[in-house]
């Protein structure tokens, strides 16, 4: 018998529950896909944690090419911004950018498209900033009826206030906020495959 109950306590007083767990806030290899929102050369330059948001969306990037995870790149007036950063084009699979104007990338028909190609209920984000195009998209996506996973060590802003305020509006939106590591470990699920081996190297 599966009993449906209502949490009333913190930010998750929306969410019902059955069977004692939420669908949304599960991730496997099968539905799960990237999206890197932004990071730009000119934008990154003046961004503070630049370094671990470049690591950790590496790391993302590299899970994604071991499980075939679809990923999804975006690029802001990259004319006037720059192209996505060198470390993380290198790393890309294929690096085919969507360009847009719009803060909210579904509000670029292409965005759409790819995503709806993708097949993918839940789109793991990471990029910049994230009060600006991070936080437009993911209500974008959350109202086209996906779950959204914010790594919040994969994005950033250029003050901690705005990263913060980005964060704690898309929590109360209802996406699931989240870290590089927990990403990282939800897609492996158990230890001691080949696969695990290879990303716990990458972060020790």
């Amino acid at each position: 018998m599966i009993f449906e109950t209502q949490i009333y306590s913190g930010n998750l007083s929306h969410i019902h529950i059955k069977g004692g767990a939420t669908e949304k806030f599960f991730l496997d290899k099968d539905s799960a896909a990237l999206l890197i929102i932004d990071i730009q050369e000119k934008l990154t330059a003046v961004m503070k944690t630049k370094e671990e948001i470049i690591k950790n969306c590496i790391h993302l990037i590299e899970l994604s090419k071991t499980y075939n995870l679809p990923i999804i790149l975006t690029e802001q007036y990259p004319k006037g911004l720059g192209q996505t950063v060198e470390e993380i084009r290198v790393s890309l699979p294929y690096y085919i950018p969507i360009e847009k104007f719009t803060f909210n990338c579904c509000d670029e028909p292409s965005f759409l498209n790819e995503i709806t190609a993708a097949n993918r209920r839940n789109i793991v984000v990471t990029g910049m900033e994230a009060h600006v195009c991070v936080l437009q998209t993911c209500l974008g996506l959350l109202q086209e009826g996906h779950n959204v996973h914010v790594v919040k060590d994969a994005v950033c802003a250029r003050s901690k206030d705005n990263w913060e305020t980005g964060i704690e509006f898309m929590r109360d939106a209802g996406a699931v906020i989240t870290s590089t590591e927990t990403v990282l470990f939800q897609v492996l699920r158990i230890a001691g495959t080949e696969e695990f081996r290879a990303i716990s190297r990458r972060i020790k």
